[in-house]
C-alpha cells in the first residue's frame, strides 16, 4: 500500500494560495493608482517603493514616521461584515500622528495578515486604505499580504500601517512654543475613531446590543464603524495661515493622556468637559457600561479627535478658520503653570 507521506505536497495544500495573492494585486491596482503622487518613482510589485523628495520644496526637510493599527475595532468589522471603512481608520491613525509634528504625509504602506486569503474581503479593506490615502493626500506605495495558515481563525485578519511624512525644520511642531496662558481648541471627532474598542465590546456584551439598534436615529453599527476623521489636508492649510503652537491627536489614553504629551515640563492643562456637546454615542457607552467619567476621559476621545494649542489672542480667528475648512471646533481649555498642581491635567 502507498502512503500519503510519499505524495508530493504543494504550497496551496499547505494553505497558501499564491494565485489569490496575484488576483488581489490586480483587484486593488486601480484604487492604488488613484493615490499616486508625482514623487512616486515605482509601481506595485517591486522589492521596495521609491519616492523622491521634490527638489526645491524643502530647504531643510525633516522626515516624520509613524505606525499604528486599528485595535479590536477589527473584531467588530469582522463580526458585522463591515470591511469598507476599516482601512480609512488605519490610514487616519497613522497620518494624524505624523500631522501632529506639522508634517505632510507623503507615502503609506500597509500590512494585511490572515489565515486564508479571501480576495473580496481583502480587496474591500485595501480599497478603504487607498481611500484613506486619497483623503490624506499621500501615496499608497506598497504593502504586504501575509497568508499564514493556523495563525488566524477563519475570517480573521489583522492590519498595520506605516506612514512617512516631511516638514520643513523651521516649521516643526515639537511643543517648544507652548507657554502658560495658551488656549486649547478641540476639533470634533467622527465618533470613537479606533480607540477603546475592547471596552466598547464589553459594553456590547453586557447589554446584548445588536448592530441595528438605534442611537439617536443612527444604527449602532454605523455609529461604531464610522471611520476615523483624517485631519491632514485642512490642518496643513491651517498651519500655513495661523500661528499654531502645538497639535495633539486624541488616541489611546483619551483626552487625559494625549494633550499633555505636547506640553513642556513645568506646565499643565485645564480642560472644561462641558465646553463641547457630548455625542449620543459616548453618552450611550457611558450609561450602558456604567463607566465613570474619569474612565471615559482616559479611554475615549469623547468627541474631540484633535486639539490645537494657540496663543490666547488667536483663539477666535483659529476657530473661525477651522470652520471655513469644514471642521467643527470649540475652545475647551488652557495651558497653565503646573508647579502648584498635584496633577498636570485637570478637568
Amino acid at each position: 500500500m502507498s502512503s500519503n507521506k510519499s505524495l508530493p505536497l504543494t504550497y496551496a495544500q499547505a494553505g497558501v494560495d499564491i494565485d489569490a495573492g496575484a488576483e488581489l494585486v490586480e483587484r486593488i491596482s486601480p484604487a492604488v493608482a488613484r493615490t499616486r503622487r508625482p514623487e512616486v518613482l515605482s509601481g506595485l510589485g517591486g522589492f521596495g517603493a521609491l519616492f523622491a523628495l521634490p527638489p526645491g520644496k524643502y530647504h531643510a526637510p525633516v522626515l516624520v514616521s509613524g505606525t499604528d493599527g486599528v485595535g479590536t475595532k477589527l473584531k467588530l468589522a469582522q463580526t458585522w461584515n463591515r470591511h469598507d471603512t476599516i482601512g480609512i481608520d488605519l490610514v487616519g491613525m497613522c497620518v494624524n500622528d505624523v500631522l501632529v509634528q506639522g508634517a505632510e504625509a507623503l507615502f503609506f504602506l500597509d500590512y494585511f495578515a490572515c489565515g486564508k486569503l479571501d480576495v473580496t474581503t481583502a480587496a474591500t479593506v485595501i480599497n478603504g486604505i487607498a481611500r484613506g490615502c486619497e483623503l490624506a493626500g499621500c501615496a499608497l506605495v506598497g504593502g504586504e499580504t501575509a497568508e499564514m495558515p493556523d495563525m488566524y481563525a477563519p475570517g480573521d485578519y489583522d492590519l498595520a500601517g506605516f506612514c512617512v511624512g516631511a516638514v520643513e525644520r523651521a516649521m516643526l511642531l515639537d511643543g517648544a512654543k507652548v507657554a502658560a496662558g495658551d488656549q486649547i481648541i478641540g476639533i470634533a471627532s467622527s465618533g470613537a475613531h479606533s480607540n477603546g474598542y475592547s471596552l466598547i465590546r464589553r459594553v456590547l456584551e453586557r447589554v446584548n446590543a445588536r448592530p441595528d439598534d438605534l442611537i439617536d436615529g443612527d444604527t449602532l453599527a454605523d455609529c461604531l464603524m464610522a471611520p476615523t476623521s483624517i485631519y491632514v489636508k485642512p490642518l496643513l492649510e491651517l498651519l500655513a495661515t495661523q500661528p499654531v503652537h502645538a497639535l495633539a491627536h486624541i488616541t489611546g489614553g483619551g483626552l487625559k493622556e494625549n494633550i499633555i504629551r505636547v506640553v513642556p515640563t513645568g506646565l499643565g492643562i485645564a480642560i472644561d468637559g462641558a465646553a463641547w456637546p457630548r455625542s449620543a454615542l459616548f453618552s450611550w457607552i457611558k450609561e450602558s457600561g456604567s463607566i465613570a467619567e474619569t474612565e471615559m476621559l482616559r479611554t475615549f476621545n469623547c468627541g474631540i479627535g484633535m486639539t490645537v494649542i494657540v496663543a490666547a489672542q488667536d483663539v477666535d480667528r483659529t476657530i473661525h478658520a477651522l470652520g471655513l475648512l469644514g471642521l467643527k471646533s470649540w475652545h475647551i481649555g488652557l495651558v497653565e503653570h503646573s508647579d502648584h498642581l498635584t496633577e498636570r491635567v485637570r478637568f
